[in-house]
């Protein structure tokens, strides 16, 4: 039998091998048609047409009754520059908030959930900041440079993903350039984005190296501000992999980011937000170390990972100390397989256990650990195609719990399908939620139901797709603060400013509808509308940064002169509320962006962009401030 391993590994970087938890990045796959055992290595992360955040092991997005979307690195590099979430805002339901310019603090939002409520993964490796209140991720720090697939899952996966994983799963996977490829751009506000990657070895051993610098002047964080605030990071990372025989290698993979952001407060003697000389530096670890091997019909996927994330605030006007701290911490062993078995079927399975610590300067460290097994079982008869798991959880904290998932999709013919899925999420109270000043011992997790349905033809990647859902997400016992304020009794009870509680329930449904067309190999056009209304079902009002309208099209046109990319983006979003009394109103807005690229031999590329054209006046969170009309020029080169 001829023995194939795909291996999709993350990276092995020697200066800081951390390691972080498992994702099944590597698959390894063994046909049964073949005679001899030539080993083949063959990196299917880069492939847009499979993801691996269905079921943890790759598959085609086709093949799934989930709601995906695949970017890759095609169209990261058309959209160019270093803002992350310009990427995002391509896939249907997608939503953002900013605290400011680049780098400032960003939230993204997925069918109406809380920007905490989504599950981030670089790698393989879980990046969420388990020392902040929601234990959220900032994509404010993440950047494009690197990035070569974007994987994007609407709706609660916690049977195969666990906690944090109501609103959707994203994973993000670094490049693995083959040579040496490097890019620079320049631009408004003193803005400079530079990146570099190199591939060494050969196809038993491996090793991708990335790293990259940004800086900008930017824009004052508060709107009535005139201070401009900054930001700048340099990073550096790796994936890597050594194949130890046919059927069993090793694989790495670490990232490291070191940001320093100008943030604004709210100075005396009026104690309203406006510029001040603060600013946050973040430092974020993460990796992981591992093992994939194939054994029979069965492939297994072994690892050690780590995460760790501080975050340290300075305010110059009191001196050049630390004001304050948070250290989180996760580390995670893991292993998950995929079977094989007879009359169609697979198994994907596993099981991991996860220690978790956070520390401030006004919080003693505490601690939590959370053990996992799951089981989802498969079927695939050609046309259709079936899955239903299970999976249980053991919070050393509360105790256990179990959350289920099912999904099925039906090819139509001519690449028409219908797809459905069902799913249930769960999180954890963090710990900060449990233990800081304000926690909450009491608290249980937070859970979620999700259905969605819909028609798809085709594949974004593809020359021509459709896909239209429809979809709903109920969740109960959110956590939220309470305030104490005129309070001394019950809840508030030693607690004078307040505290954490199990208090909302929450619905969010709606439609999304997406379309990519290519009429020609040198025109293509794209679009992604959603429809969603989140509402607290306790109190029957909006919540808060949520528009029920966002949509954006794009269009690339190869021109036959030299080449040249002409190419252009809008976005539209409508109007929205910034508090949950639905008494702030966020006015909707319009941007454009319009691109072009020009290739300069086979190796060389100029390219150039203006955002926010019209230098439109707009807020994602009130009292925030936003870019206004930006230009940049850049060149890439590959060798």
């Amino acid at each position: 039998m001829k023995s194939v391993i795909y291996l999709t590994f993350p990276i092995l970087f020697a200066p800081i091998l951390v390691a972080g938890p498992a994702l099944a990045q590597s698959s390894v796959e063994v046909p049964t048609n073949n005679s001899s055992d030539e080993i083949i290595l063959t990196p299917l992360v880069r492939d847009p047409f499979i993801t691996v955040i269905a079921s943890g092991s790759a598959q085609k997005v086709t093949e799934t009754g989930q709601s995906i979307s695949v970017i890759g690195a095609d169209e990261i590099a058309s959209i160019q520059g270093p803002d992350l979430t310009r990427v995002l805002e391509r896939a249907p339901g997608v939503t953002i908030t900013r605290n400011g310019g680049l780098g400032g603090f960003t939230g993204v939002r997925v069918r109406g959930a809380d920007a905490e409520q989504l599950l981030v993964l670089v790698d393989g490796v879980r990046v969420n900041d388990v020392s902040s209140p929601g234990a959220g991720f900032d994509f404010g720090t993440l950047l494009s440079g690197g990035i070569s697939k974007i994987e994007l899952l609407r709706g609660s996966n916690s049977v195969v993903w666990g906690s944090q994983a109501i609103g959707g799963v994203l994973a993000v996977t670094t490049r693995d350039t083959r040579g040496v490829a490097a890019s620079a751009e320049y631009g408004s506000r003193n803005t400079f984005d530079g990146q570099a990657s190199g591939d060494f070895g050969d196809t038993r051993a491996n090793l991708t190296l990335n790293g990259g610098y940004t800086r900008t002047a930017g824009i004052s964080a508060a709107a009535a501000g005139t201070e401009p605030d900054g930001f700048r990071q340099w990073r550096v990372g790796g994936r890597g992999r050594v194949a130890l025989g046919d059927n069993f290698a090793l694989v790495a993979a670490a990232r490291y980011a070191d940001s320093k952001t100008d943030i604004d407060g709210y100075p005396a003697p009026n104690y309203t937000f406006a510029d001040t000389p603060e600013y946050q530096k973040t430092r974020e670890a993460s990796g992981r170390i591992g093992a994939v091997a194939a054994i029979g019909m069965v492939e297994f996927n072994a690892g050690y990972a780590l995460s760790d994330i501080r975050r340290i605030y300075y305010d110059p006007t009191f001196g050049t100390a630390p004001s304050y701290a948070y250290t989180g911490r996760s580390e995670r062993a893991d292993l998950t397989g995929h079977a094989a078995l007879p009359a169609a079927f697979t198994l994907d399975f596993g099981a991991d256990s996860e220690w978790t610590r956070f520390s401030s300067t006004f919080d003693a460290q505490k601690k939590a650990r959370l053990a996992s097994g799951h089981a989802l079982l498969g079927w695939s008869g050609g046309a259709l195609n079936l899955a239903a798991g299970v999976r249980y959880d053991d919070h050393s904290r509360f105790g256990g719990a179990w959350t289920t998932g099912a999904n099925a999709s039906a090819n139509l013919g001519d690449q028409w399908r219908i797809r459905a899925s069902y799913g249930e999420g769960f999180k954890a109270p963090t710990l900060y939620q449990l233990f800081s000043d304000y926690g909450n011992q009491a608290l249980v997790p937070e859970r979620s139901r999700s259905f969605d349905a819909g028609v798809e033809r085709g594949n974004r990647n593809g020359g021509l797709h459709f896909a239209l859902t429809a979809f709903r997400r109920d969740s109960r016992n959110l956590i939220d603060f309470v305030s104490c304020f005129g309070k001394i009794g019950g809840i508030c009870t030693a607690r004078p400013y307040g505290t954490y509680d199990n208090v909302s329930r929450t619905r969010a449904q709606g439609i999304e509808a997406e379309g990519d067309v290519m009429p020609t190999d040198r025109l293509a056009f794209h679009a992604a509308y959603s429809f969603v209304k989140a509402v607290n079902r306790t109190t029957g009002k909006d919540l808060a940064r949520r528009p029920r309208h966002a949509l954006t099209l794009a269009s690339d046109w190869r021109t036959p002169l030299a080449n040249l990319t002409l190419g252009a983006d809008l976005r539209l979003v409508g109007d929205s509320f910034d508090n949950a009394a639905n008494t702030a109103r966020l006015d909707g807005y319009a941007l454009v962006t319009v691109r072009a690229s020009l290739p300069l031999g086979e190796r060389f590329e100029l390219y150039g962009r203006v955002e926010n054209l019209a230098d439109v006046k707009y807020q994602t969170v009130a009292g925030y401030g936003t870019q206004g009309r930006a230009g940049y020029i850049g060149v890439r080169a590959r060798l």
